[in-house]
């Protein structure tokens, strides 16, 4: 099996430095020594109960909770990787004497019955390589956030743990004695370990896991050889793509921002939010760099989700974010059985944003939907049903379009009318010209057209600054913000305006922090950040490669691919003295950079055919 992942020696300062693992129902994420820290069941945004990523206790502790581990007596190294262009982990250590064993990580997820299987459950089995290996198995999943330890009881081959809301039921081959008692034992063959349903496993454990991974590993391989990769950085890419592709609640085809909540944006900054939800924002920057890779899959679910959205909405007030079922009420509240991230709190569930003000999700849906109504490669293309409910989409972002918002950074304590939510409400009808274009509704383009017109002149009027020669992050202000970087993305300017040109000239001068840039450098609700955000060094980079300096774009690039965790991934921040990452992880924003700026900045395929 061909490794991927960072070589040991090359590893960056990352707190975060996890192996995310996952079926698209839920997720857990394994840390450098092998455990399982972080899973939430029975859904991506549920209660984890695996939460040991937001405890302070070391796992020697009787006392520590939500993790699962399998640990090797006497362990010296311990090397992990993915198998190629799979999401299946491979974590292998070796001990002091030589021996040594293989854990394989993964959730099933495969086509059954014409559907596809994706169990809320973990597989681990773990092989035997040399010597004569010990190992010790430890699983103590935590219920209600951490607040409490789960019941159990027990039969002749699984262990059932009765959480808060369902039971899981632990099947294995190995001494269920001994697991149980979290007792040392040698490793004389393979151990297969089934954390899922309370139900008894359809047939022989060995056999079925295994048949289970093969399965599993052929269905992502067949995802991946669909990607439309670059021919430079194709590992990067295909791993973040694997990794968009998990944030995917396949159920209703909503993506999270983020696999993980209230890890801060940097230390002890209280800057720590669950990001396990659907932002309409975070959805599209998602949906548009797979759509770059022919990844349909992900944009037909997700518009199937947004369209339940839209017609929820009624023509009416769209939120910033929803749940994964499309939840309109997410309330935030403080996890207190929890300490927090390396114990800096607070845990923090559900997300207040859902109740502000951002009026760029209009522009944002109507972006998202652009494409079906041209892409004949899909399976259900959008007709005149759907554009009469965009077009109460577009209604609404022209009504606003010049409104206060939290803008989407997502300010908590005031609003302003932001530049870059105008320039999305101008998308929306911009776009909307364009599909009526497509149907033949010469009409509805011209209103459309002369909506978008009528935007782009608010702008450049309100947000025009003619003393400096650049746009303002806000109208009627002074400020800078590195979303200004994003009127090239979506095509308000071009790359050669003079006026583009100037704004982003600001943007460097007042943003970036040597191979970094912030989202902005003056004071918000928790003070000054510090922290860069992954997301806008990328939109920085696209900004190079577009206005002539390639190259530089280029350097740029390689040193940020160099911040990765041993995984290849990101997560929202990056402290730009220590290189150390923050944030939530992995983070939907940072891999669409990645992809987004590897296909910009690629040779292409022709240079080496």
């Amino acid at each position: 099996m061909q490794e991927t992942g960072m070589p040991e020696d090359n590893t960056p300062v990352a707190s975060v430095d996890l192996w995310p693992i996952g079926n698209c129902q839920v997720a857990g994420m394994i840390d450098r020594s092998g455990s399982l820290v972080w899973g939430c069941v029975p859904r991506l945004d549920g209660d984890p109960t695996f939460c040991a990523l937001l405890d302070d206790k070391a796992p020697g502790d009787p006392a520590a909770k939500g993790f699962w581990s399998i640990t090797l007596d006497d362990v010296v190294a311990t090397r992990q990787h993915y198998i190629r262009n799979t999401p299946v982990l491979i974590t292998t250590h070796t001990d002091a004497q030589g021996g040594a064993i293989e854990v394989v990580d993964f959730c099933p997820r495969y086509k059954n019955h014409g559907r596809m299987y994706r169990p809320v459950a973990f597989a681990r089995i773990v092989r035997r390589l040399a010597g004569s290996p010990r190992i010790r198995v430890a699983l103590r999943p935590a219920s209600e956030w951490g607040a409490t330890v789960p019941a159990r009881t027990s039969g002749s081959h699984h262990i059932r743990y009765l959480l808060q809301d369902l039971t899981l039921r632990l099947s294995t081959d190995a001494p269920i004695g001994w697991v149980n008692d979290e007792r040392s034992f040698r490793v004389e063959r393979t151990l297969h370990f089934f954390l899922g349903p309370d139900e008894s496993f359809a047939n022989d454990l060995g056999h079925g896991l295994e048949e289970m991974l093969a399965r599993t590993i052929a269905e992502w391989r067949h995802w991946t050889r669909g990607l439309a990769t670059p021919l430079e950085w194709q590992d990067a890419v295909i791993r973040s793509a694997i990794t968009l592709k998990l944030c995917q609640f396949e159920e209703t085809g909503a993506i999270v921002a983020a696999l993980t909540t209230s890890i801060p944006e940097h230390a002890d900054s209280g800057r720590n939010w669950d990001y396990r939800f659907c932002w309409i924002r975070d959805a599209y920057y998602t949906i548009q760099a797979l759509n770059r890779l022919g990844a349909l899959d992900v944009l037909e679910g997700y518009l199937e989700y947004l369209r339940n959205v839209v017609e929820g909405a009624r023509g009416g007030h769209i939120q910033p974010l929803y749940g994964l079922g499309g939840e309109d009420k997410l309330t935030e509240w403080e996890a207190k059985g929890l300490p927090g991230y390396r114990g800096m709190g607070p845990v923090r569930v559900g997300n207040q944003a859902y109740e502000q003000i951002q009026h760029d999700a209009y522009g944002q849906i109507v972006l998202c939907n652009t494409q079906a109504f041209i892409d004949r490669r899909l399976y259900r293309m959008a007709g005149m049903a759907d554009f009469e409910a965009l077009e109460a989409v577009g209604e609404r972002a022209f009504q606003v379009h010049d409104q206060p918002d939290a803008g989407l950074w997502e300010l908590r304590t005031r609003a302003h009318v932001h530049t870059y939510s105008a320039a999305m409400c101008w998308a929306a009808c911009d776009r909307l010209a364009n599909i009526a274009a497509e149907l033949g509704l010469p009409e509805r383009a011209d209103f459309w057209q002369n909506r978008a017109d009528t935007i782009r002149a608010t702008i450049e009027t309100r947000a025009w600054r003619p003393d400096t020669q650049r746009f303002s992050a806000t109208f009627g202000g002074d400020d800078l913000d590195a979303s200004l970087i994003q009127l090239l993305d979506m095509r308000f300017l071009p790359p050669d305006d003079p006026r583009f040109q100037g704004t982003l000239r600001a943007v460097e001068e007042g943003l970036r922090r040597g191979s970094h840039m912030l989202r902005y450098a003056s004071e918000d609700d928790f003070g000054l950040p510090t922290t860069a955000f992954n997301v806008c060094t990328f939109w920085l980079i696209e900004a190079l490669h577009a206005t002539g300096r390639a190259p530089e774009g280029r350097e740029l690039f390689e040193e940020m691919l160099a911040r990765r965790t041993a995984a290849g991934l990101l997560s929202e921040d990056i402290d730009p003295v220590s290189g150390e990452l923050w944030g939530n992880y992995p983070q939907t924003y940072s891999l669409v950079g990645m992809i987004n700026c590897a296909g910009l900045l690629s040779k292409p395929w022709s240079a080496i055919r």
